[in-house]
């Protein structure tokens, strides 16, 4: 029995012990703080376009004679294409997307039957020689592209840009927090936490649509035309770039 109670004693003493150290951590000053939101941005010309180009072939009978077709224009794309790209400069062109399938249609009582065999293939160019676009864009038209679906300027020195950004906005907090701090009589002893982030604008995007018939600019003779068209004008504007922070500064 005094063995029990021993025992029992012990229990309640660690018990004790244990809310007795909660007490003194849920008894600890909160720390003051001051929160802050700044930002900054850059307009800046691109110097990087990437071209979105498509070809796309079909045949009413067999999708190895529409693949075979699909290859010798896209073949003729990337030749001429990558003449005019410069791969030392970080310039590259490559197959984003290839596809082949039969196309089928519904007769009115539902019925699927083949109507086609279509493929397509779809090539990014990424050059920094962003005032050959619109030459590009006419050589892979003229060569049988059927579709150019966008293009996209960006900066090369995005990083470079977003890090000077961030220290003009870090720069930007820290003078009104201490402008906050001292009209309240108080002076910053450090930071509670910092979020920051880069983004630029989606406007740089340029849709540029083009569905050439029977994937060919042809004249009456059925011959191809590559320079049927005048020149393509291409304006890159102006990228955006920014810069935002939120954080939080320990105050005393």
């Amino acid at each position: 029995m005094k063995k029990f109670i021993a025992a029992t004693i012990i229990a309640g003493m660690m018990v004790t012990g244990f809310y007795t150290i909660s007490s003194a951590a849920d008894n600890t000053p909160e720390r003051g703080f001051i929160s802050v939101s700044t930002n900054a941005n850059a307009e800046i010309s691109p110097d990087t376009v990437e071209i979105n180009i498509s070809v796309k072939t079909k045949d009413q009978k067999s999708l190895q004679k529409a693949a075979t077709d699909n290859k010798l224009i896209s073949d003729k794309v990337y030749g001429a294409i990558k003449a005019m790209i410069n791969t030392q400069n970080g310039d590259y062109i490559k197959t984003a997307d290839y596809d082949a399938r039969p196309i089928y249609t519904y007769t009115s009582n539902n019925k699927k039957i083949l109507d086609k065999y279509e493929v397509s293939n779809s090539i990014i160019v990424h050059t920094k020689n962003i005032d050959k676009a619109g030459d590009m864009i006419d050589k892979a038209i003229g060569l049988g592209a059927t579709d150019i679906k966008d293009l996209r300027f960006s900066v090369s020195t995005y990083e470079k840009q977003c890090n000077e950004l961030i220290d003009i906005a870090a720069k930007k907090a820290k003078t009104r927090v201490d402008v906050a701090a001292k009209a309240s009589g108080t002076y910053i002893t450090g930071v509670k936490n910092m979020n920051i982030s880069c983004s630029e604008n989606t406007s740089n995007r340029v849709q540029y649509r083009f569905m050439a018939k029977n994937a060919m600019m042809m004249d009456a003779a059925g011959a191809v035309q590559p320079e049927a068209a005048p020149s393509t004008p291409i304006q890159s504007g102006i990228v955006k770039i920014y810069a935002n922070l939120n954080a939080e500064y320990f105050i005393k």
